[in-house]
C-alpha cells in the first residue's frame, strides 16, 4: 500500500476512533435534537449563514465516514431550516458525503478487491457499464437497503463518479424530503420508528418500484420507436410462432425447441441440412482425421510392438469415407426427422421484408411468404478468403470446399500448402501430411494457436513438424504466382521474400458470419463482423433473435446449440420471463495430435486481464493407461484462485484431452472445486484419472504443513 493511500486510510481510521472515544455519537440522537431545538433557533436568527456551513460540514463528514446518526442529522436539516433551505443543504451535503465514502472505498480497496475477484468484477462492470445508473437510481429510491453500504460497493466498480454524484442527488431526494419534513415536526416525534411506519415503508417500497415500471414504459417508448417505420405493417394475425433461418446448429435446436412446446414453427435452409458442422467442418474433418490417424499407427506401429508397415489406400477411397459418415450422420438433421418432430421445413433462401414477414425463395420454384411473432436469424459463418493478389487465378480450396474438390483427386495432393496457423489449419495440415502430403503451413503470427499458452503453441508445433509438416511462422503471404505452369505462394519473412510451390493451397484463415443476402441491410439491422444483439439475443428488434456463428462471440457449433435454448426461450416466452444468454464456461478444443482442450482462463488471458491465479500441472506421461497406450505426453494444467481450489481454467493437451475436459466444465458450471475432483472416484486405468491426479498435485502443494509436523509429532509419541 502506498503512502497515500496509507494515510489517508489513517486519517479515516482517526476520525472514526474519535467519534467514539470521545462519545460524539450523543450529540447524534433523537433526544439530544429535541432538547437542542431552541438553541438551534437561536444560532439561526444570529448567524444563519455560519450555521449552516457548519450543519453542511458536519453531515458531509458523518455520511463520508459512514458513522452512524445520518438520520438524526436529516431531521436536524428540518428542525433548524424548514422544509425547503433544509431539503436544499441535506441534499448536496448527503450527495456530497456519498460521492466522497465512493471514492475513498475506490481509492482504498478496489486494487485488492480486483487482485482477489478480478474476474467476477469484470462481469459486474459489464453491467455496470450498460445499466448502472439505473439499479443505483433504484437503490436510492429505496431507504430500506442502507445508502453507506450502497456507497462503499458502489465504489469497488467502475462506475464513473459524476454519474455516481448526480444519481445520488436524484434518486435520494424523495427520501430526503421525507426525513427532513419530519424534522419540522421534531417536537411530535418520540421515536425513530414513528417517522419509519408500516405506510411509509410500503410507500418506500412502492417508490422503489418505480424504475423497474418506468423501465418499462421507456422500453415501450423505445419498442414504439423501433417499429415506426413499419407502422401499419405489423399483421393482426400471424402464421407463425417462430421463423428459424438456417438449419445449422443454431437453427435446428431453435426449431426443436420450438416443436416441443407445442409453437407453430417454420425452419428455412437454402442449402444443406445440418449446416456447416455436418457437411463442412466438424464431422468430415474427424472423420479425415480419424483415418490420417490410422495412417500415422501403420508408420509407427513398432510403438506397439508390431511391425513399421507403409499403408496402401486409396484416396478416393478416404475422401468417400468422409462423404459416407456424413452420409450416416445426416438423419439426424435431416428434413424428414424435423418434420416429424412437428418443425415446418422450407428448402429456398430466405429474406426479411420486415420485422414479421420473411419471403422465401423456393428451391424447387416459387416464392412463399410468411409471418411470425418472432424470427431467430441462424444463418452461420463462411470461410473468409484473403485478398491476395493472384490467389483466385492459381485456384484454393477452402474448408467449406475441398471436401468436394478432393473427393475427384485420384492421390494426395502432392505438395499442399495451408494458409492460417489457428485450429482448423492445423488440423488439416496435419491430417494430410499424415496421408502423406508435403505441407507447408504458413501463418502470418509468431506462433501457431495464438489463443493458447505459449507452451500449448510451441508443443503444437513439435507434433506438426514431427508429422513432416513445415510450419513457417512469421511469414506473410504476399501474393501467388503462376510460372510456367507451376503454382507458387510468395510470402516474406524478416523482410525477405520466399517461394513455395504448391499443387493445392487451403484458405484456413478463419471464418466471418453471413450478415449479406437475407435482408438485414433493409431492416436496419445493425452488423459489426456479426448480428449485434443484447445480452438476451435480441437485435434492434425486439422480436427478431441472432443465434450461432452470426451473432458470436464464438464460433463453435456447442456454442450456437447453447445460444439457440436462450433465443428460442426468449423468444416464445420473453413475455414472461427473459433469460440471459450464459458464457461463463465455454469449452474448446483442437483436435491435432496430442488434442488440445480448454475452458475458462488460460495463463496469458489471466496475464491480459490482470487475474491473480495459481498453476497446478500435471504430466500424463507418468499416467499409467497413457503409458499403456503408448500416449505417453501432454499435460493438464489448472488455474485455480489463489489459496483455494476453485477451478480459474483448464489447459488439457494429451490423447482425448477433449473428452476428459467434460469433467472440469461440469466442475466450473456448477462451482465444484479441486478437492471435489480429488474426493471422486475414477475408474483404473483410464485416462480420466489424470483429472484426479491434476487434483492431487494441488492438495500436495496446499497440505498443512504445521499441522502435518504435529502429527509426524502424535505418531512418534504413539510409538513410545
Amino acid at each position: 500500500m502506498n503512502f497515500r493511500k496509507l494515510l489517508l486510510l489513517a486519517t479515516v481510521l482517526l476520525a472514526i476512533v474519535a467519534f467514539f472515544t470521545f462519545d460524539l455519537n450523543r450529540y447524534f440522537s433523537l433526544a439530544y435534537l429535541q432538547e437542542s431545538q431552541a438553541r438551534f433557533a437561536e444560532l439561526r436568527a444570529q448567524q444563519p449563514l455560519a450555521l449552516a456551513l457548519g450543519y453542511f460540514v458536519v453531515y458531509v463528514a458523518v455520511t463520508a465516514l459512514s458513522l452512524p446518526g445520518a438520520t438524526i442529522v436529516t431531521l436536524a436539516g428540518g428542525a433548524i431550516f424548514g422544509l425547503g433551505w433544509g431539503l436544499l443543504i441535506v441534499s448536496f451535503a448527503s450527495s456530497i458525503g456519498a460521492t466522497l465514502a465512493f471514492l475513498t472505498a475506490r481509492f482504498l480497496l478496489r486494487d485488492a478487491v480486483q487482485a482477489r475477484f478480478g474476474q467476477r468484477l469484470a462481469e459486474v462492470d459489464k453491467g455496470i457499464q450498460k445499466e448502472g445508473a439505473f439499479y443505483l437510481f433504484t437503490l436510492r429510491l429505496t431507504p430500506v437497503v442502507p445508502f453507506f453500504l450502497i456507497n462503499l460497493l458502489m465504489g469497488l466498480t467502475k462506475m464513473k463518479a459524476w454519474t455516481f454524484y448526480w444519481v445520488s442527488q436524484i434518486g435520494m431526494l424523495a427520501g430526503t424530503a421525507v426525513y427532513v419534513n419530519a424534522g419540522t415536526q421534531l417536537g411530535q416525534l418520540s421515536s425513530l420508528q414513528g417517522i419509519l411506519s408500516p405506510a411509509l415503508l410500503g410507500s418506500f417500497v412502492l417508490l422503489g418500484l418505480f424504475p423497474l415500471i418506468a423501465r418499462r414504459i421507456v422500453d415501450g417508448v423505445k419498442r414504439r420507436q423501433v417499429y415506426a417505420k413499419w407502422a401499419g405493417v405489423r399483421p393482426q394475425r400471424f402464421d407463425r410462432n417462430l421463423i428459424v433461418i438456417g438449419a445449422g446448429a443454431g437453427g435446428l435446436v431453435s426449431a426443436y425447441i420450438a416443436a416441443a412446446v407445442k409453437a407453430q414453427v417454420t425452419l428455412i435452409e437454402a442449402h444443406k441440412m445440418g449446416g456447416d458442422c455436418l457437411n463442412y467442418g466438424c464431422v468430415p474433418s474427424k472423420a479425415l482425421i480419424k483415418s490420417a490417424t490410422l495412417a500415422h499407427q501403420m508408420r509407427h506401429a513398432s510403438n506397439y510392438g508390431l511391425s513399421d508397415a507403409t499403408p496402401a489406400f486409396s484416396f478416393k477411397a478416404v475422401m468417400q469415407r468422409i462423404h459416407d459418415v456424413i452420409k450416416a450422420i445426416e438423419p439426424h438433421d435431416s428434413v424428414e426427422r424435423y418434420t416429424g418432430l412437428g418443425v415446418e421445413v422450407l428448402q429456398g433462401y430466405a429474406t426479411l421484408l420486415n420485422p414479421w414477414t420473411v419471403e422465401v425463395a423456393l428451391n424447387d420454384g416459387g416464392t412463399q411468404r410468411l409471418t411470425a411473432r418472432s424470427i431467430v436469424i441462424a444463418a452461420g459463418a463462411r470461410p473468409f478468403v484473403p485478398p491476395l493478389p493472384g490467389l483466385n487465378e492459381v485456384g484454393y480450396v477452402t474448408s467449406d470446399t475441398l471436401w468436394d474438390a478432393f473427393a475427384k483427386l485420384d492421390d494426395v495432393p502432392q505438395r499442399l500448402v495451408v494458409l492460417g496457423g489457428g485450429p482448423i489449419g492445423c488440423e488439416l495440415a496435419q491430417a494430410f501430411a499424415r496421408l502423406g502430403a508435403q505441407v507447408t503451413q504458413v501463418e502470418m503470427a509468431p506462433r501457431i494457436m495464438l489463443r493458447e499458452d505459449e507452451e500449448v503453441s510451441a508443443l503444437a508445433k513439435t507434433a506438426l513438424a514431427a508429422d513432416g509438416v513445415a510450419v513457417l511462422t512469421g511469414h506473410k503471404a504476399l501474393r501467388c504466382e503462376a510460372v510456367g505452369g507451376e503454382k507458387i505462394l510468395v510470402v516474406e519473412h524478416e523482410g525477405v521474400e520466399k517461394r513455395i510451390p504448391f499443387d493445392q493451397l487451403i484458405c484456413a484463415v478463419g471464418r466471418v458470419a453471413r450478415l449479406q443476402g437475407y435482408g438485414l441491410e433493409e431492416l436496419g439491422i445493425p452488423t459489426n463482423k456479426t448480428v449485434e444483439t443484447n445480452e438476451y439475443l435480441q437485435t434492434i428488434y425486439p422480436n427478431i433473435y441472432a443465434a450461432g456463428d452470426v451473432a458470436g462471440p464464438y464460433q463453435f457449433t456447442h456454442v450456437a446449440a447453447h445460444q439457440a435454448w436462450y433465443a428460442a426461450v426468449n423468444a416464445l416466452f420473453g413475455d414472461f420471463k427473459k433469460f440471459k444468454a450464459d458464457y461463463s464456461v465455454i469449452p474448446w478444443a483442437t483436435f491435432i495430435a496430442p488434442e488440445v482442450a480448454r475452458v475458462g482462463l488460460n495463463e496469458q488471458e489471466a496475464k491480459e486481464k490482470n487475474i491473480p491465479y495459481e498453476v497446478t500441472k500435471y504430466g500424463i506421461d507418468d499416467l499409467d493407461r497413457a503409458i499403456a497406450d503408448s500416449e505417453a505426453h501432454g499435460f493438464v494444467k489448472v488455474l485455480t484462485v489463489p489459496g483455494k481450489d476453485t477451478i480459474l481454467g483448464v489447459t488439457l493437451v494429451g490423447t482425448h484431452a477433449g473428452d476428459l475436459l467434460a469433467e472440469y466444465v461440469l466442475a466450473m458450471k456448477h462451482g465444484l472445486g479441486l478437492n471435489k475432483i480429488l474426493g471422486t472416484i475414477h475408474t483404473y486405468p483410464t485416462l480420466a484419472e489424470a483429472n484426479k491426479y491434476a487434483a492431487g498435485e494441488w492438495k500436495r502443494a496446499h497440505a498443512p504443513q504445521r499441522l502435518l509436523a504435529w502429527v509426524a509429532k502424535y505418531h512418534a509419541w504413539k510409538r513410545g
